[in-house]
């Protein structure tokens, strides 16, 4: 799939630099944009327009397209180097999250709707496809991630999806047992429709 819009940084620290955005973008720091509070805004993005971001393979930011960085709100001075969770929303499930890294550390691909969080504190839906990057050996070394805008029937019908998923989440008493009963419910909810995972998200 290739990748939308300009590249700030490549793995190799060459490309040319990002145009200047309209939009100010906004550099508080790390710790704030972990911990920001969500302000309800949708924080839209084109159709046509692709986020491309890579990790290494602790999930390290290492490269972020310029879709990334003025969805986010981020310069790249805060994107590379943070991780990723970074753009992690509250309002996402843990066993989302569980069930990517358990599929890119096994050395597939996944997609996934995912609930993001700008730096202002605004959010956007992607949908995801994450695949693992391999060195020469056949070692997992990194992620690479392509995100677009989803549909709003498919918007709406992953939010109603995860809004059960972290109300199981949220009576667990520790983030183990919450990632344990999001996966419980995730497993019975696909079980009910007679789907699997990856059937159940094309089929949004």
């Amino acid at each position: 799939m290739m990748a939308a819009g300009s590249a700030v940084r490549s793995d190799a620290g060459g490309g040319a630099p990002a145009a200047p955005s309209a939009e100010p973008r906004q550099a508080p720091p790390r710790q704030f944009l972990r911990t920001v509070a969500p302000t309800g805004r949708a924080r839209p993005f084109s159709r046509d327009e692709i986020i491309v971001s890579k990790t290494d393979a602790r999930g390290v930011i290492t490269y972020a397209n310029d879709v990334f960085l003025r969805v986010a709100q981020m310069e790249e001075e805060t994107a590379i180097g943070a991780p990723h969770s970074i753009v992690r929303h509250p309002d996402m499930p843990r066993c989302v999250f569980k069930l990517l890294w358990d599929r890119i550390s096994a050395g597939e691909e996944v997609f996934a709707y995912v609930l993001n969080l700008a730096a202002s504190g605004d959010h956007y839906w992607v949908l995801a496809h994450v695949t693992p990057s391999w060195d020469a050996a056949g070692r997992i070394i990194g992620h690479h991630s392509t995100r677009r805008a989803p549909s709003e029937t498919a918007v709406k019908a992953a939010a109603a999806l995860y809004a059960t998923l972290k109300k199981a989440e949220d009576a667990a008493p520790d983030k183990a047992a919450a990632t344990a009963a999001g996966a419980a419910a995730l497993d019975r909810i696909l079980k009910e429709k007679g789907v699997g995972y990856d059937a159940f998200v094309f089929s949004l």
